[in-house]
């Protein structure tokens, strides 16, 4: 196996650890551009589909850069496919360069692990056995979980997780690196 190919199964594998994917929702309302230059690396290539009532989609998305609108993580890269229509009949080949959102799958954050061994009390002559308790409380990042979100920002307020902007220059430095290999 080849460093590019070792280092291209890495950066996968991170990829899929930060729990990111591509919405495929994207790419319907994406505007035709140039081509990309720079060659995309295609170990990251993720597959597209889509249907409409007059035909189908199928391909693949490779991203070149990663970048922000906003406080949200894009993806640009190349969209290749083709185009059947409603018969199954190919219309066309698709390759240009879009732009799309990149979420990140809800994250849980551990905000509690309490474990309390067996207890034996006696209170003047009220007695009390408990067995081991395991109390565990978990905090789901996602869109629309307030109280998630809020919980997994304050647990991981002075650890360094990445922001958008953060993580994008991290995937772009691994994208440079696999563009050496």
């Amino acid at each position: 196996m080849t460093h590019r190919q070792r280092l291209s199964m890495i950066v996968v594998t991170v990829l899929a650890a930060l729990g990111l994917s591509f919405a495929g929702a994207g790419v319907a309302s994406a505007a035709p551009s140039a081509p990309v230059a720079a060659p995309p690396v295609t170990a990251l290539a993720t597959p597209v589909t889509g249907t409409g009532d007059n035909g189908s989609f199928a391909g693949t998305f490779t991203p070149t850069k990663f970048g922000t609108q906003g406080k949200d993580l894009v993806a640009t890269g190349l969209l290749t496919g083709t185009v059947s229509d409603s018969s199954g009949a190919t219309v066309g080949t698709v390759t240009r360069t879009v732009s799309m959102p990149v979420t990140i799958a809800a994250v849980t954050c551990e905000v509690l692990n309490l474990v309390l061994g067996p207890l034996h009390l006696d209170l003047l002559g009220l007695v009390i056995d408990l067995n081991r308790v395991n109390l565990v409380i978990t905090a789901v990042q996602a869109p629309g979980n307030l109280l998630g979100n809020l919980l997994c920002a304050i647990t991981h307020l002075l650890d360094g997780t990445p922001t958008a902007g953060g993580l994008a220059a991290l995937l772009n430095a691994i994208l440079a690196v696999l563009g050496r290999l």
